[in-house]
């Protein structure tokens, strides 16, 4: 990072480390952003229930959360590069195992799959991030990256969305494995190792189990990551539910749907920009608690667009301010998280993600799906207590550093 007249500047080696590794950590909303408008469509083609279309995206989400735990760990051990093209080859696999899915039950198996190879991409691409930066410069490299990461939710559902008007929700998971690939090849020539040998761990089991034991002790982890997975939450939230409500209870046409989902994509990328300017001139630490409020409030407004019949403009309002703050929110949490994980950072960011996606999706989505179709007040509840909680926590566990 460079500064020009007290505004920060990315260097061009920098920026293409920021596309690639904002590639990486796109893996997550691509793979799931892309084929939300197609969700109504595949229960009718597979001839299941809703709820039960909804599994593929909590089972997407379980295998995040293990395949970082494995990874994570593994990458501190063999170094970044040979685990993560392992996980990219993984990924495309499962992506075409998706495409020709002949049932539900094969759809969500085949999508467990494609996440475990998703998971390098997160918890690799985190960690690189410590081993190449740390301080002021790790927190602004995040928020660059939200930057890079935030045009995923904006172009995914557009993308999707275009996609089913002239090809089925199996063409979607085709399009997702000609991305893998195409990453895939990416790294293979333009990343290089991050992690230098003599900075690496061995990955014997009661090693790495001692490594996540001392982690979950350690109070300033434990808030900032808590804090990160429960704004998640709200975050999964409104993507499992936001498709069903949008389209089932206000009536959105899938094109609507993804102009709206997108925008609120939009929010994500300005914050961003508004965090890696902030960052530096105010603490990572204020900026997280500004933006847990802010997100703590949408919430809360969210809730009552929908408790007192608001209209759609009342809850896309709300909707678009919780969203956004996700660019404030996610870079300081990460990089307060990693900041004194230099030897373990691989473990350390496979320990996040999973706070994040096992409360996001594990907690979050079949909370809402328990609603049924009809009615967005399960949607809104999960997203206004989530978001008050990572607020009540972020405030109770944390201390500026």
């Amino acid at each position: 990072m460079t500064t020009t007249a007290d505004r920060p500047t990315i260097a061009p080696g920098v920026a293409k480390l920021a596309l690639v590794l904002g590639g990486l950590t796109a893996f997550g909303p691509l793979s799931i952003d892309m084929y939300l408008p197609a969700m109504p469509l595949m229960a009718g083609d597979l001839h299941a229930a809703d709820a039960t279309v909804q599994l593929t995206l909590t089972s997407f989400v379980l295998g995040l959360a293990i395949g970082q735990l494995v990874i994570g760990p593994l990458s501190d051990s063999l170094g970044r590069r040979r685990p993560l093209l392992a996980g990219l080859a993984l990924y495309v696999v499962g992506s075409l195992l998706c495409a020709i899915a002949p049932t539900s039950g094969v759809l969500i198996a085949a999508r467990a799959l494609q996440a475990v190879g998703a998971a390098a991409g997160l918890v690799i691409a985190r960690a690189s991030v410590r081993d190449l930066f740390s301080g002021v410069a790790m927190a602004r490299f995040f928020s660059t990256l939200m930057l890079v990461n935030g045009v995923a939710p904006v172009l995914a559902p557009v993308l999707g969305a275009q996609l089913l008007g002239w090809t089925s929700w199996r063409g979607v998971f085709v399009t997702l494995a000609v991305i893998g690939a195409l990453l895939l090849a990416v790294v293979a020539l333009l990343l290089p190792e991050s992690l230098p040998e003599g900075l690496r761990s061995p990955a014997r089991p009661g090693a790495v189990l001692r490594t996540y034991a001392r982690l979950l002790t350690q109070r300033s982890f434990v808030g900032y990551a808590l804090a990160s997975g429960l704004m998640f939450a709200a975050m999964f939230a409104y993507i499992s539910g936001s498709s069903f409500a949008l389209q089932g209870v206000y009536g959105l046409s899938p094109q609507q749907f993804s102009l709206v989902f997108g925008l609120n994509g939009v929010g994500i990328i300005a914050m961003g920009g508004v965090n890696r300017r902030l960052v530096g001139r105010v603490s990572e630490h204020t900026l997280l608690l500004a933006g847990l409020s802010i997100a703590a409030a949408a919430g809360l407004g969210v809730l009552a667009a929908v408790v007192f019949h608001l209209g759609l403009v009342g809850l896309l309002v709300p909707l678009f301010l919780l969203v956004s703050t996700v660019g404030m929110v996610m870079p300081n949490a990460t990089s307060l998280a990693l900041a004194d994980q230099a030897r373990s950072a691989g473990a350390a960011s496979a320990l996040l993600g999973v706070l994040q996606f096992v409360i996001g999706g594990g907690l979050a989505t079949p909370l809402v799906g328990l609603g049924g179709p009809g009615t967005a007040l399960p949607m809104a509840a999960v997203i206004a207590g989530f978001s008050v909680l990572a607020l009540v926590v972020s405030v109770s566990l944390n201390r500026a550093r």
